[in-house]
């Protein structure tokens, strides 16, 4: 934590969404206020929004606790599909009792959109075999904001587009990036959900730059230790962009316009702001960010390549590092 929260204004963001699948994971009202202070303290700059991490534990008066203490949304992690998921979600229908009462609190409901591997699901089928559920969550509870995290294929983008205005999804800037041949036997580009065909990403680009409202920015920035994405055991699933979110999602923006996918048109400041800002903080009912902007100039840069603690004890290796990128700088 305090490695990585210096490093978040780098990228152009002030506005933080603070996922909860921590060890242990932020279940309790109390825990998510707590780690949001230290959050804060260090980096006050930046503005951050806490979530619960959907538990067995967890009961209606949780969620009447939590909208009280300016918690904003409960995230749903089914079990053992990513990160410290462990203690994740296997019944979503046991807690429609949750979500009826964050209907009534108008709060969000944050989805990891896999299923669990069994039988004929797979890591690379597991978003698909989600998204009847999302639809019967949608169908159940018209009036929940219930936002599909870190979406990775053309049919979740279609799934999205057509259920009620309440329903969204983000997009990360490394699957704006990322194929499948990008991350097989490369585990610094490893994450899940995993990146998929080239069509599907297209289909996250042009969603991107499509000016839809229901489409957003979410890093989904992963700072795993060198550690345990070079493991003899069970490499952890993410990726680190947290220093460089914007410079990465222009770059693959314009990549895309280079290479014909999308046309120089279809990326605008407008579109470019909306998806990056306006899209998701209207969503979160947030009010409009203050005056300040961000600046980016093509120069000398490069993406570090490697973020480190001062003995060197914690090594992080952000995404990818070594490659020139734009150098970003804040207007007051």
């Amino acid at each position: 934590m305090s490695l990585v929260a210096p490093t978040i204004r780098n990228g152009g963001v002030d506005c933080v969404y603070v996922m909860p699948n921590l060890m242990p994971p932020l279940t309790t009202v109390k825990a998510a206020v707590e780690y949001r202070s230290k959050l804060q303290a260090l980096e006050p700059h930046v503005d951050f929004l806490m979530s619960l991490y959907l538990h067995e534990s967890m009961t209606v008066e949780t969620i009447i606790e939590a909208k009280r203490a300016g918690i904003t949304g409960v995230k749903s992690y089914p079990a053992g599909v990513t990160t410290n998921s462990s203690s994740g979600i296997v019944d979503y229908a046991s807690y429609y009792p949750i979500f009826n009462q964050m209907e009534q609190e108008d709060m969000v409901l944050n989805l990891h959109g896999e299923c669990p591997s069994k039988g004929d699901v797979t890591i690379w089928n597991a978003e698909s075999e989600f998204l009847p559920i999302l639809n019967t969550l949608s169908q159940s509870f018209p009036r929940l904001r219930i936002c599909l995290e870190h979406l990775t294929t053309a049919e979740a983008v279609e799934t999205v587009k057509s259920l009620g205005e309440r329903v969204v999804a983000t997009i990360s800037a490394h699957h704006l990036h990322l194929i499948v041949d990008d991350w097989a036997g490369d585990p610094m580009n490893y994450c899940k959900p995993v990146a998929k065909t080239f069509a599907d990403r297209t289909a996250l680009l042009h969603a991107a730059s499509s000016g839809n409202s229901k489409f957003f920015f979410g890093s989904d920035s992963a700072p795993h230790p060198v550690t345990s994405k070079y493991s003899r055991e069970k490499i952890a699933a993410g990726v680190f962009t947290q220093p460089y979110t914007t410079q990465l999602v222009i770059e693959a923006l314009e990549t895309a316009v280079e290479t014909g996918i999308l046309k120089a048109g279809d990326v605008t400041l407008e579109k470019i702001s909306g998806f990056m800002s306006g899209h998701g903080r209207a969503f979160y009912g947030l009010e409009k960010s203050s005056n300040a902007r961000i600046k980016l100039t093509k120069g000398t840069e490069k993406i570090m390549d490697i973020l480190e603690n001062e003995d060197g004890s914690l090594q992080v290796v952000p995404f990818r590092r070594g490659e020139k990128t734009r150098t970003l700088t804040w207007l007051l």
